[in-house]
């Protein structure tokens, strides 16, 4: 992956923010970087900023008064705010956006983080290990959540299906997956089957489909029994409806990884009991969350940054979600990223979000993931 492309970042519109060109204080070059170093220091104190403190840290020699000043003019134009009349200058998500837009989408990622990443996934032995060891290490590198989503049944690579007929008529589905990985649902077919036909669809699809996606055996099987539906009538409809992703109900089979959940209930910005309570909600509720990471797959760009996160109506508008998709060759597989409070680290939580998915892209390739 280039990481030049990370400045085709995409960002959610945030409520009320208006693009650079739209910004009158934003088209002189001194404004933004006062701007970027409010935003940059109080994601590192998380204290309202100063003129004193933008002082120290401009490398053009200002006044306290002319940044002051400067100040004022992004607080009019809704990119600062005074949280009291003595106090100094906090960012608003306006703020935030333009910051990542223009400062955090140019970082690149550090040596360190990618040798961090590859030590850490490298020494987990199974799938399952990988999506913890990530998800722990997304965390890491915030004070948020790190989530892995794995990828839907339909596009999970199938080393090996078996299936097994119970006492009352339904169908033990077993999918072994890359790496050994187990997958088995119990179904209830549309018609009755019998064990020796099953064992000879199991050995049709194991013979001519080793590793293919659910989602690429079925639409292969259409095609054959569109070209000559008397030769494949009967293996072909029977195990069409045997991997069918729907009657093996594919959401429920998909797992997220979380890590961090400890520390990022514990952050300062969720002291409004409410607001915890949407958060806890969220965190156990899986199909929320894969709702919340769906976003990245939408476009083609590397990362998604969402700036107050709509589908968490009351506590959402503190955080940011950093996430972006995995993929096998073009498809989309699963997605991963981090859900954490609005003051984060983003050069470094974006680009170990691209390096996290660049390495399970990588991986899925292979075994562990697949």
């Amino acid at each position: 992956m280039s990481f030049a492309c990370l400045q085709a970042i995409r960002t959610e519109k945030v409520k009320d923010a208006r693009v650079m060109t739209a910004v009158p204080a934003l088209q002189q070059n001194r404004h933004r970087q006062v701007l970027a170093e409010v935003v940059r220091a109080y994601i590192e104190t998380g204290e309202p900023v100063s003129s004193r403190t933008v002082v120290r840290m401009h490398a053009e020699p200002l006044s306290s008064a002319t940044i002051r000043n400067i100040m004022a003019d992004l607080e009019d134009e809704g990119l600062l705010y005074q949280p009291h009349t003595s106090a100094g200058r906090v960012p608003t998500a306006s703020a935030y956006r333009f910051y990542v837009e223009q400062i955090a989408a140019q970082a690149t990622p550090r040596v360190e983080d990618r040798e961090w990443i590859r030590r850490e996934l490298d020494a987990a032995t199974t799938p399952e290990g990988v999506m913890e060891r990530a998800s722990n290490v997304l965390a890491a590198v915030s004070r948020g959540l790190g989530i892995i989503v794995s990828p839907p049944l339909s596009r999970t690579l199938v080393e090996h299906m078996r299936f097994l007929l119970l006492p009352d008529g339904r169908v033990l589905v077993v999918l072994v997956t890359g790496g050994g990985m187990t997958r088995d649902k119990c179904i209830r077919p549309e018609r009755a089957f019998l064990q020796p036909e099953l064992d000879r669809i199991a050995e049709f699809l194991n013979s001519h489909y080793p590793r293919w996606t659910l989602e690429a055996i079925c639409a292969d099987l259409k095609a054959q029994l569109a070209r000559d539906r008397e030769r494949y009538e009967q293996l072909a409809s029977g195990a069409l409806m045997l991997c069918d992703p729907k009657l093996l109900a594919e959401d429920a089979e998909r797992v997220v990884y979380i890590g961090g959940a400890a520390q990022f209930a514990a952050a300062a910005e969720f002291q409004n009991q409410e607001q915890l309570g949407e958060l806890l909600t969220t965190i156990e509720e899986r199909d929320r969350l894969i709702a919340l990471l769906s976003g990245c797959i939408e476009g083609p760009e590397p990362v998604h940054v969402e700036l107050g996160v709509e589908k968490m109506p009351d506590a959402g508008k503190h955080l940011a979600l950093v996430s972006a998709p995995y993929s096998r060759g073009q498809q989309a597989q699963g997605t991963l990223g981090i859900l954490g409070p609005m003051r984060m680290h983003y050069e470094r939580v974006i680009t170990v979000v691209a390096l996290m998915s660049q390495f399970f892209s990588e991986e899925s390739k292979g075994d562990k993931l697949s």
